[in-house]
């Protein structure tokens, strides 16, 4: 442990006998004030901002510009206070709302992901011989172009499917709007869903049983797509059989 910061957030300690204590202590409470309880302004903003608020939290991309931005490591954490950006030390396991995107994401050895994409299954009923009932949730953000998009997420083979949920997470272009479902079946979990940002859409189905991998679709309609981003959700339930 270091005798001047606390490990992990990196709090300076007050010493013993040392004058001006209420600069240190200033200093660990404003760190703390951007640790707990982390809403970041946005992940993509790539150049320093001129006007920042008071408090206001960054998490810098790759190439970020500006006289404290740049150089800096993509997934560095900048907060800005009293006229000056700092660096917030961060580690594996710490989570950050980012307002932009509305995603909570976890910090991760990679960088900073989406809290829901790090969820693998529930098991909502596991058997002394290993047989399990789990929920799963398997979602993908897919970039939009041309009359459809495949994802590459798939329902998987022998599962059920209670409904596939999307977000327009980037405004779609070129379509008026569009369809959500399966080879065959464009409309599946839903149409005419909305093209601008922020549009969503819960696509409910009687619990449907799947029998060979199978991606989603999302269909353009209204015309090609030329541009967008949607994160689709698929929510099904997954099944393993018992042991020997």
């Amino acid at each position: 442990m270091s005798d001047d910061a606390t490990p992990r957030l990196g709090l300076p300690y007050l010493a013993a006998g040392q004058a001006q204590k209420h600069v240190t202590l200033n200093e660990a409470l404003s760190r703390l004030d951007g640790l707990v309880q982390p809403a970041v302004a946005s992940r993509a903003t790539a150049a320093q901002p001129a006007s920042p608020a008071d408090g206001v939290l960054h998490i810098l991309p790759a190439g970020a510009t500006g006289s404290d931005w740049s150089g800096r490591p993509a997934g560095t954490l900048m907060r800005f206070e009293t006229g000056a950006w700092e660096v917030l030390p961060v580690q594996p396991g710490f989570l950050a709302w980012i307002a932009d995107e509305q995603v909570l994401a976890v910090r991760t050895e990679a960088g900073w992901t989406a809290l829901s994409s790090t969820f693998r299954n529930l098991t909502a009923a596991l058997s002394p011989r290993g047989a399990a009932t789990r929920f799963e949730i398997r979602e993908q953000e897919l970039t939009l172009a041309g009359g459809s998009v495949v994802s590459t997420v798939v329902i998987p083979s022998r599962a059920i499917v209670l409904g596939v949920s999307t977000r327009t997470t980037q405004t779609v272009t070129g379509a008026s709007s569009y369809s959500c479902g399966v080879a065959g079946e464009a409309g599946k979990f839903g149409s005419l869903l909305g093209a601008a940002l922020g549009s969503t859409n819960i696509g409910v189905v009687g619990p449907t049983a799947f029998y060979a991998d199978t991606p989603v679709v999302l269909t353009a309609a209204g015309g090609a797509f030329t541009g967008g981003k949607v994160r689709l959700s698929i929510h099904l339930m997954t099944f393993d059989g018992a042991a020997a």
